[in-house]
C-alpha cells in the first residue's frame, strides 16, 4: 500500500519537528505495507464478530462532561511518564473514576504504545476505546479496528483533504466514530468539509509541543451545533474541565494528569465532579 504526500504541518524556525519526524516514520511504514486491503477489511469484519462495537459519539453525549482517560506510558517531550503501567489495571482505575471512554497511545517509539495496550485495556472494561495514533493510510483504520478500537483519531494537520475524507468514510464504514482533531479555524473548515462530527481541539502546538489553554475556548464559539466538541491536552484538574465545559465542550481527553496521578480514580472523579 503507497502512502501518498499529504499536507504537512509547518516547520519550525527550519527545525523539523515532532510531528514531522513521527509522520515521516509511519508513512514510511505505510509505504512499505504490502498485506492486501480485501485481507485487512475481512480481519476487521471478524474483529467485529468477537469483539462487538461500542458508541463512542454516544459516550460523550450523556449530561455533564465527558471524560475520555488516557492510557499513555510516554511523551516525545516529556519523555516517561508512567513507563510500566499496567493497561488493564489503570482502565478499570479509570472506569471506576467514571471515565466515559478510554483513549490508549499505540504508537511504540515516540509514546511507548503498542496494540497489546489497546486490547488489554479494551478487554478489563466496557468502555469505548479510542486508537490514539497517527493514521496515514487505509490500513491503519482497519488495523484500528482489528485490535479492537471503537474510534479513530484522524489530525488534520497530518493529513490531506482528500485523506480526511477518504479515511473518516473508512472509519464510518467500519462503524467506528472518527475524531477529527484541529489546532485552529483553517483546520476546523477542512474536517467540517470532510464530514466531521466529533471534533477534537488540541491545545498542545504540534510544533512546539508547547499547551496553550485559550485555544480550546477560543474555537469552541467557531464549532457548529450539533458537533460533539472535545478539548484535548492541557487539562491538568478540575478548575480547567471547569472552563472548557463551561465554554460549550461535551467532553475532555485526559493523559498526563491521570498517567501520574497518585489515584487515577479519584483524579477522574474529581474532573466528573467538577461539572456535574
Amino acid at each position: 500500500m503507497g502512502a501518498r504526500a499529504a499536507r504537512r504541518y509547518p516547520y519550525s524556525g527550519g527545525v523539523a519537528t515532532y510531528l514531522d519526524a513521527i509522520l515521516t516514520r509511519h508513512r514510511a511504514a505505510a509505504a512499505a505495507d504490502r498485506r492486501d486491503e480485501g485481507v485487512l477489511a475481512r480481519s476487521a469484519e471478524k474483529a467485529a464478530e468477537t469483539m462487538p462495537l461500542r458508541d463512542f459519539r454516544a459516550a460523550l453525549t450523556s449530561p455533564g462532561l465527558a471524560v475520555i482517560a488516557e492510557v499513555k506510558r510516554r511523551s516525545p517531550s516529556l519523555g516517561d511518564l508512567a513507563p510500566q503501567l499496567d493497561p488493564a489495571a489503570l482502565a478499570v482505575e479509570y472506569a471506576a473514576g467514571g471515565a466515559a471512554c478510554l483513549s490508549v497511545l499505540t504508537d511504540a517509539e515516540s509514546f511507548g504504545g503498542s496494540a497489546h495496550d489497546l486490547r488489554a485495556a479494551r478487554a478489563a472494561v466496557d468502555l469505548p476505546v479510542l486508537r490514539k495514533d497517527f493514521t496515514v493510510c487505509a490500513a491503519d483504520v482497519f488495523d484500528a479496528r482489528i485490535m479492537g478500537a471503537d474510534a479513530v483519531l484522524l489530525i488534520a494537520a497530518a493529513l490531506s483533504p482528500d485523506e480526511l475524507r477518504e479515511f473518516g468514510a473508512l472509519v464510518n464504514r467500519l462503524g467506528m466514530t472518527p475524531l477529527f482533531e484541529v489546532h485552529d479555524r483553517s483546520e476546523l473548515e477542512i474536517v467540517l468539509s470532510a464530514g466531521a462530527t466529533v471534533v477534537g481541539v488540541n491545545q498542545r502546538d504540534l510544533v512546539t509541543f508547547e499547551v496553550d489553554r485559550h485555544r480550546a475556548v477560543e474555537l469552541a464559539a467557531e464549532i457548529p451545533p450539533g458537533i460533539v466538541k472535545v478539548a484535548e491536552s492541557g487539562v491538568g484538574g478540575p478548575d480547567d474541565a471547569r472552563v472548557l465545559a463551561q465554554a460549550g465542550y461535551d467532553a475532555v481527553l485526559v493523559g498526563q494528569s491521570l498517567v501520574s496521578s497518585v489515584d487515577p480514580a479519584v483524579a477522574v472523579k474529581a474532573l466528573v465532579a467538577a461539572c456535574s
